[in-house]
């Protein structure tokens, strides 16, 4: 579906507003607050230390945070009291209901700055969001335009500086209820006793790891004592077919929905993945996780201030060459050291996968999952 029949809408409720931009005045007092964006699962999860912080400075504001419709189930139970609203530029009812959901006293604006836009189209009387957005008319309706930290940050913890206060104390699972629990395949049944998830899909082909080495490190889950349960995407069915045909090992590719994999991930002993949402899905969870980082900077989309105390160990060789783009939402940042190219693009491409992730050995990853699965026991 067209975003344009979504941005027409947006940009004749915003228009008349930018006009009256040079009067508008920060509100003294938080009533209701927009959290505007539309940003991967990953990305999505990694605003919930700016969601504590907002809750710990606001306690009786109503939070309202747009969200991609597959995200919305993670948020059944309402962590911090915030309120989800479904949100794709695509899906005019969507647009349509957020500009009427309005007004706000702050509107903040996470990642991309067009989205500023429908932060006044919904009449947020305040709106600040990071400055260096490209090109300029995304900034526009922005009030408050705050620059990136001289110093290198954890994404998640540079957000919260969209707002003033104190940090938030350190995240704990249990300030996340869980989704209900919906009708789905039971993995512990299924598993028919202790379990390691290994999600082996990613967004790009560039963070995926080479099959061969997820073989080994299954047949290394089993020498543990666990069964391997594979999860993955609807069309990750077959790749995690070829990879593991054995059906004593589960594979729930296509199965379960974003609510459905929390409590997969709940009962597991731990999950590997790439640098993807899951491995901040299971930050959130609280299971222990090992994130596989090539393309990805490991301390940038980390655990960072808010997950120190989570189990989770990424591994990643950490001086990678081509990891030398130092962009993050279109802003150049001088401590920034990431790579975002594609396989058409990739530098280091040989064979069927990116070097910085064939860099990555299986006996790194064993290691990784022996070591964060000893401090559970």
């Amino acid at each position: 579906m067209s975003r344009l029949p979504g941005r027409i809408r947006v940009f004749t409720r915003a228009l008349p507003r930018l006009a009256l931009k040079p009067l508008r005045r920060r509100p003294a007092r938080l009533q209701r607050i927009l959290i505007a964006h539309h940003l991967l699962l990953g990305d999505t999860l990694l605003l919930t230390p700016l969601i504590a912080k907002l809750r710990a400075l606001h306690p009786l504001a109503q939070i309202v945070l747009l969200c991609p419709k597959p995200i919305v189930p993670i948020y059944a139970g309402r962590p911090f009291d915030v309120d989800v609203m479904p949100f794709d530029p695509r899906d005019p009812s969507t647009v349509k209901a957020v500009l009427g959901s309005g007004p706000y006293d702050l509107g903040i604006v996470a990642g991309d700055n067009r989205f500023s836009w429908i932060a006044l189209g919904a009449r947020c009387r305040w709106i600040v969001a990071h400055e260096g957005d490209v090109p300029a008319w995304k900034n526009w309706p922005v009030n408050e335009a705050l620059p990136y930290p001289a110093e290198p940050a954890a994404w998640a913890d540079l957000a919260t500086g969209l707002v003033d206060g104190p940090p938030p104390r350190p995240y704990q699972p249990a300030d996340w209820p869980a989704p209900p629990r919906a009708s789905s395949p039971d993995a512990t049944a299924l598993a028919q006793g202790p379990y390691v998830v290994l999600h082996p899909g990613a967004s790009t082909s560039v963070k995926r790891w080479p099959n061969s080495r997820w073989r080994e490190l299954a047949q290394f889950v089993v020498s543990l004592g666990y069964v391997p349960v594979w999860s993955g995407g609807a069309g990750e069915v077959n790749l995690i077919r070829d990879i593991d045909p054995d059906p004593s090992h589960p594979n729930l590719a296509g199965q379960l929905g974003l609510g459905e994999l929390w409590h997969l991930y709940a009962g597991a002993a731990a999950v590997v993945c790439p640098d993807t949402g899951i491995a901040h899905l299971a930050r959130i969870v609280g299971v222990p996780a090992v994130a596989l980082f090539g393309p990805g900077n490991a301390f940038i989309h980390g655990a960072g201030q808010y997950w120190r105390d989570a189990p989770f160990v990424a591994v990643t060789i950490p001086d990678m060459p081509c990891r030398d783009q130092p962009f993050i939402f279109r802003r150049e940042v001088a401590w920034v050291r990431r790579c975002d190219r594609n396989e058409a693009t990739c530098v280091a491409w040989h064979g069927d996968h990116a070097d910085c992730m064939n860099r990555l050995t299986v006996e790194s990853v064993c290691n990784a999952l022996r070591s964060i699965l000893a401090k559970i026991q």
